[in-house]
């Protein structure tokens, strides 16, 4: 499977022979450009401008914006509900968590979530490989959240998202900020991460993904 970053929350997961997927598309208002990645899958995470622009994918793409459980192109893809907000949406709106098996292989996205989840939620994600985590605040994960729901989940492999990069007009906190939190230092940046079961490391790693804006 490769992995690659268009920046905010908004990823594209590939694997051969088995459906595209590209999380969170985002428009022009956020002050960056995106790519326009091809997906037969689109999935949205919360009703904003910064992550439901699904046109911003090429398609045809298949959109899911729900909670539920889904198969598609052989990836089987579970989304549940949970909140964008610590006030059970009653700031900023419900999020979805979306999952994703790829054959065994599985990466979860965890969208605009703004707590920290449940126990109940937790059990419902199941085994998580590849995590991809907001980290910097502002409508997400602060980094001490961020740190707690990766000890909650215990994935392989945590990608980043959703912290401040050159022409994003939103206000985000730094990537610095969580590595801090996580005690790590800033791990070379990738242009995409290329992963399998085989690879997969034996503690938890950080993966640090350089934005594809063109």
């Amino acid at each position: 499977m490769e992995i690659v970053w268009h920046g905010l929350n908004c990823f594209r997961l590939t694997e051969r022979g088995m459906a595209s997927v590209v999380t969170d598309p985002y428009d022009a208002s956020v002050g960056l450009t995106l790519p326009r990645p091809r997906a037969d899958i689109v999935t949205i995470s919360h009703d904003d401008p910064a992550c439901n622009f699904a046109r911003g994918a090429r398609g045809p793409h298949r959109v899911l914006n729900t909670p539920g459980e889904y198969e598609i192109g052989s990836v089987f893809i579970t989304g549940i509900a949970t909140y964008a907000d610590k006030k059970k949406g009653r700031v900023r709106g419900l999020n979805t968590i979306f999952h994703f098996d790829y054959n065994g292989l599985t990466v979860c996205h965890l969208g605009r979530l703004g707590h920290v989840p449940t126990q109940s939620q937790i059990e419902a994600l199941g085994a998580v490989d590849v995590l991809l985590a907001p980290v910097s605040g502002d409508g997400g994960l602060r980094p001490a959240e961020a740190s707690e729901v990766i000890s909650l989940l215990e994935p392989s492999i945590v990608i980043p998202m959703w912290f401040k990069i050159p022409g994003a007009k939103l206000s985000l906190g730094t990537l610095g900020r969580f590595l801090k939190q996580m005690g790590v230092e800033k791990p070379t940046p990738q242009e995409s991460l290329k992963v399998n079961r085989s690879n997969l490391p034996g503690e938890t790693a950080i993966v640090v993904l350089q934005p594809r804006l063109e």
